[in-house]
């Protein structure tokens, strides 16, 4: 393994590193919760499918960790080269995916009460939870499909195999090669973040105001909480995804020596990014009221507590057409 590694470089496998650690064991707490301790709602089956999401992202770290720590080398094979991509990505984009899911069924509940309470169901939901992973598949195959261990002067890396093309020039390959990428790019930009994010900022925004308009303006603490979860995102993702986007679409520059701050840039963003996968459970689980005290009782019990108390704004349970009071649109 080379040795010499840069700052950037030091700080992206130190990134990854926090990463996994705190994401496995976050979101598997999360996973144990919801998913053996408490009842099954609509609620407890959301943060379940984005725990296990981050979970199994997190857990594919190590095999990057390793990559990074190689000079991209890669000494897993071809077949864990297509796993782990295929699993990384789309874990990653299946928690996007999921957290569009949540702000949505967050302002369905808020801003038809009467509808959520009649309709809204565990086995509907069931149902329902399968797009975001469809999606997250959907928009995962066209680059897992061409993945594959490439060898270069005798280093195996884990890369793009143009050898599916079939009888093509050098040249020909290569020009697909940057068409390729390009489009990959644009399509995870445009459905991969800029939809879900669009999607997340409308919702909360909705439910914002729909929080003022009941009169809890001096109540801060859900807007504090809905603007948390927003900006993290925001923040997060946005500049990975700008600059893999302006990678994509100038690969070819960047293989004549030009921009090569974005493959600077690339890493450094890429982990903030990553880091969302542990921050998940802190956003939608931990940011509930009274905290504090749920510290002081046991992790699993607190977590068990939180899950509940966070629940929907109306009660998953009963077919009662009142509308939500202002402790539960509190409670969002």
């Amino acid at each position: 393994m080379t040795t010499g590694y840069t700052a950037p470089q030091i700080i992206t496998l130190v990134a990854q590193g926090i990463t996994c650690v705190l994401g496995v064991l976050g979101n598997g707490l999360v996973i144990w919760v919801a998913g053996f301790r408490m009842a099954r709602t609509v609620t407890t089956l959301c943060y379940l499918n984005l725990a296990i999401a981050d979970f199994f992202f997190s857990a594919t770290l190590p095999f990057f960790m390793v990559a990074n720590a190689m000079r991209a080398q890669w000494p897993f094979g071809w077949f864990l080269c297509m796993l782990i991509s295929f699993l990384g990505d789309t874990n990653l984009f299946g928690s996007v995916f999921l957290i569009a899911f949540i702000a949505l069924d967050r302002c369905v509940c808020v801003l038809h009460p009467v509808w959520a309470q009649n309709h809204r169901t565990v086995s509907l939901a069931k149902k329902v939870i399968l797009v975001p992973w469809v999606l997250a598949l959907a928009l995962t195959l066209p680059s897992v499909i061409f993945t594959t261990a490439v060898h270069d002067e005798g280093k195996e890396y884990c890369g793009f195999n143009t050898e599916l093309w079939g009888n093509l020039t050098e040249e020909e390959k290569l020009q697909k090669f940057f068409t390729s990428l390009a489009s990959i790019g644009i399509n995870r930009f445009v459905v991969g973040f800029t939809i879900p994010m669009s999607i997340i900022a409308i919702c909360y925004g909705l439910i914002a105001a729909k929080i003022r308009k009941k009169g809890m303006s001096n109540s801060s603490r859900p807007l504090r909480v809905l603007t948390a979860v927003v900006v993290s995102f925001f923040i997060c993702w946005f500049p990975f995804q700008l600059c893999l986007l302006l990678y994509t679409v100038s690969i070819k520059a960047l293989l004549k020596g030009k921009y090569q701050i974005l493959f600077l840039l690339l890493g450094l963003t890429g982990s903030l990014a990553f880091f969302n996968s542990c921050l998940n459970p802190m956003l939608y689980v931990f940011l509930g009221q009274n905290f504090r005290e749920r510290l002081i009782q046991s992790l699993p019990a607190s977590l068990e507590k939180a899950l509940t108390e966070d629940s929907d704004p109306i009660s998953e349970t009963t077919k009662s057409v009142s509308p939500p009071t202002e402790a539960e649109l509190q409670e969002i």
